[in-house]
């Protein structure tokens, strides 16, 4: 049984191909920017049973399968952050893994524990949110560190498996130029980093706070131009060779 906050499909955004794409209550992180901050907190969202899961996604295998396992669809698991449902969380993706679907985890990475590892194993490709390159930051933004985050990117990269790493561009906050070549460099050397997501700010999600009567601590941050979104593209694209914007 997992907590799951929503469930919905979705073309090429949340891994390749088209995807059942589970969104799960539950988040440790308190991001600024987060556009979903009713998904923070365990207590909301519904119970949902194994099978539920499963027979959605055996509903719509014609949809995932064209031949090819890593560029077909299939399904991602997102959140809120998977790793706060871990041990029922890698139940249901074994039982997945054995039905022969691909699996994709969004995730923030910040675990670092054997269990998660093993979530992370379980994942036919990781979609991991790198929130800010440097570490104070990053705690500013999210209220933790991004020690793990990075240790994580490690694991993943020395298991010799497929990620992404995705970008959230902030004006003010993430787009400081002297961190921004610095995470160029350090993601330079991960041969199985595949694509890394530029997903610019937005503000869609702002009216959510005031409902839920949140302090949103950006509200008077427009989202980036034009100009600032290829400016940071072209420090990336000096490092990488699969850098994409995501509007």
């Amino acid at each position: 049984m997992l907590k799951v906050h929503s469930i919905e499909t979705f073309g090429t955004h949340e891994g390749p191909g088209i995807r059942l794409v589970v969104f799960l209550q539950g988040c440790n992180f308190n991001c600024a920017y987060c556009h979903n901050p009713d998904t923070i907190s365990l207590k909301g969202g519904k119970d949902m049973k194994f099978s539920e899961i499963l027979d959605l996604l055996e509903a719509q295998k014609s949809y995932f399968t064209n031949g090819d396992f890593e560029n077909g669809g299939g399904l991602t698991i997102s959140g809120g952050e998977p790793g706060m449902q871990l041990s029922e969380l890698q139940k249901l993706l074994k039982q997945v893994k054995r039905r022969g679907f691909h699996i994709a985890l969004d995730t923030n990475a910040s675990f670092n524990t054997t269990a998660y590892k093993k979530l992370l194993d379980l994942s036919d490709l990781a979609l991991i949110d790198l929130k800010h390159f440097n570490d104070a930051h990053h705690l500013g933004l999210t209220g933790r560190s991004n020690v793990n985050v990075l240790n994580s990117i490690e694991y993943r990269n020395n298991s010799k498996k497929p990620f992404w790493i995705r970008y959230v561009l902030v004006p003010g906050w993430t787009d400081q130029v002297e961190y921004l070549e610095k995470m160029g460099k350090y993601l330079k050397k991960f041969k199985y980093l595949k694509r890394l997501e530029i997903l610019p700010y937005h503000t869609l999600g702002a009216h959510k706070y005031k409902e839920l009567n949140l302090n949103y601590r950006l509200q008077n941050v427009k989202p980036p131009t034009t100009a600032q979104i290829k400016k940071i593209k072209n420090i990336f694209d000096k490092y990488l060779k699969n850098v994409i914007v995501r509007q």
